[in-house]
């Protein structure tokens, strides 16, 4: 037992949590704990209710049979992959980003009417994940055929649409959505920049805190995004590009000091 809480606590806290609430929340409705109508979202439950348990438990409420079992290795696989790599040292950062990806989902799914988010709450991860990872970077589809990482999201809602119909693909495609202005807006997208946003997609102390991440310096994210942060993680670090001298420039505002400039041969 000692070697198994050692093992669990070697995995990233986001995923463990992740994982873990995936598994509780599943689980505790499968067992027949917990009627499924309890955990699911309703707008009206929670607002004249307080039934404020249902925005949790609505983005972890999986599938059954085989299919959670699946769910469950996508969401450690890609989670596992962004806290550790992307968010490497920036945990606080993840975990409150992903405050504002939750309600996003919820509106990107409002139309249609969607009760479970954690199909969505999974593409959101699988999009952001597929843009930054290393150029060339292969991610296997159930351990069967592997394909660029790049084109994971996409495999994702095509089987879904083939499975579950078009309801099914429109969940996920919202997920996907969410995922891409999560790209654009915090990591920039492909403009070689950080995003719009970068700047108050930062933790809060009180979130520091509790991650246990406030007596460290606060780790600046990538001084550029889009397609540079996936060149850091396959070992190409990408710098701006420096400032061209102006031609009035003297040589103690370069930074040098060439002396006096004496002709060659005296």
């Amino acid at each position: 037992m000692d070697q198994f809480i050692t093992e669990l606590k070697k995995i990233p806290p986001v995923t463990r949590f992740m994982c873990g609430s995936l598994l509780g929340v599943t689980v505790t409705y499968l067992l027949g704990i917990v009627g499924p109508y309890t955990l699911l979202f309703h707008s009206g439950m929670v607002i004249k209710r307080f039934q404020i348990w249902r925005l949790y438990t609505s983005f972890f409420l999986g599938p059954q049979g085989l299919a959670l079992v699946f769910e469950t290795l996508m969401f450690y696989n890609v989670t596992n992959e962004l806290e550790r790599n992307s968010y490497s040292q920036r945990t606080s950062d993840f975990v409150y980003q992903l405050l504002f990806v939750a309600p996003a989902i919820i509106a990107a799914t409002y139309p249609l009417q969607a009760s479970v988010f954690s199909h969505s709450f999974l593409l959101s991860l699988v999009y952001l994940y597929s843009r930054l990872a290393a150029p060339g970077t292969q991610t296997s589809i159930m351990g069967i055929v592997t394909v660029p990482v790049i084109f994971y999201p996409y495999i994702i809602i095509t089987f879904d649409f083939l499975i579950g119909g078009p309801h099914a693909a429109a969940l996920s495609a919202a997920g996907a959505v969410v995922g891409h202005i999560w790209w654009w807006s915090v990591w920039g997208g492909n403009t070689g920049s950080q995003g719009l946003l970068s700047n108050h997609a930062r933790a809060p102390e009180w979130i520091r805190n509790l991650m246990g991440e406030s007596r460290r310096p606060r780790v600046q994210p990538p001084a550029a995004g889009g397609d540079a942060q996936g060149l850091a993680q396959g070992g190409i670090h990408v710098t701006a590009p420096r400032r061209p001298a102006t031609a009035g420039a003297s040589a103690t505002t370069s930074g040098y000091r060439w002396g006096s400039g004496q002709r060659l041969g005296s």
